[in-house]
């Protein structure tokens, strides 16, 4: 059975995705813990309410950003994973730790990456005036907000859109997007070349 770890710093929405999916399509899967920077990240009651062990680590109780990494990686190699799901985890991981778990960190940004990587997206997305907007699924590299892509969904910017309406839109997206994805690197159906990716349909897995 393989293990999932989940990493959150806020309200959760993309974690109870995927918690849902797990328990509504059954996946076989151990989801070992919720770890959290943030001990108020609404995230933890959503973990313990699907019964999940959470911890937290807040990153203000290291002096920078490599102890934070260090104890955070040390926290993960205890709980086995094979896969690694950030959902909203608001840190910037080190090369050395993406190194450690390389192939089995997987990120949601909203936006379709490479266009409007880092914070703000929704805002750099209007005042762009771009027509398309929306979330990509990727694997985390060494580079903010770059990796393999796994999946995108897009979103048309209407005439009216603020950054909350915008914001709500891209969100559903995630919400459909990211549990098939983290569901296939779990069960062995993503293949990757280079930068260039594909998941194997679940009837013709081996």
């Amino acid at each position: 059975m393989k293990n999932l770890v989940l990493l959150i710093s806020g309200r959760g929405s993309n974690l109870q995705s995927i918690l849902q999916a797990e328990r509504e399509q059954g996946w076989g899967v151990h989801v070992r813990g919720v770890i959290s920077n943030r001990a108020d990240a609404g995230g933890l009651d959503i973990a313990r309410a699907y019964g999940v062990p959470t911890q937290v680590l807040a990153h203000t109780d290291f002096p920078n950003r490599e102890a934070f990494d260090r104890a955070l990686a040390d926290a993960l190699d205890a709980l086995e994973p094979d896969v690694i799901a950030l959902c909203g985890f608001m840190r910037v991981l080190g090369s050395a730790f993406v190194e450690r778990f390389a192939g089995r960190l997987v990120n949601i940004h909203p936006s379709l990456l490479p266009a409007f990587t880092g914070l703000h997206t929704h805002a750099r997305a209007l005042e762009e005036g771009v027509k398309w907007h929306g979330a990509t699924v990727h694997l985390v590299s060494s580079a903010l907000d770059h990796g393999p892509i796994l999946a995108q969904a897009a979103v048309p910017v209407l005439d009216g859109d603020t950054v909350e309406t915008l914001a709500a839109r891209v969100l559903l997206e995630e919400h459909r997007i990211y549990p098939p994805v983290v569901r296939a690197l779990l069960e062995g159906r993503v293949q990757i070349d280079g930068l260039r990716t594909r998941i194997q349909p679940r009837e013709s897995a081996p």
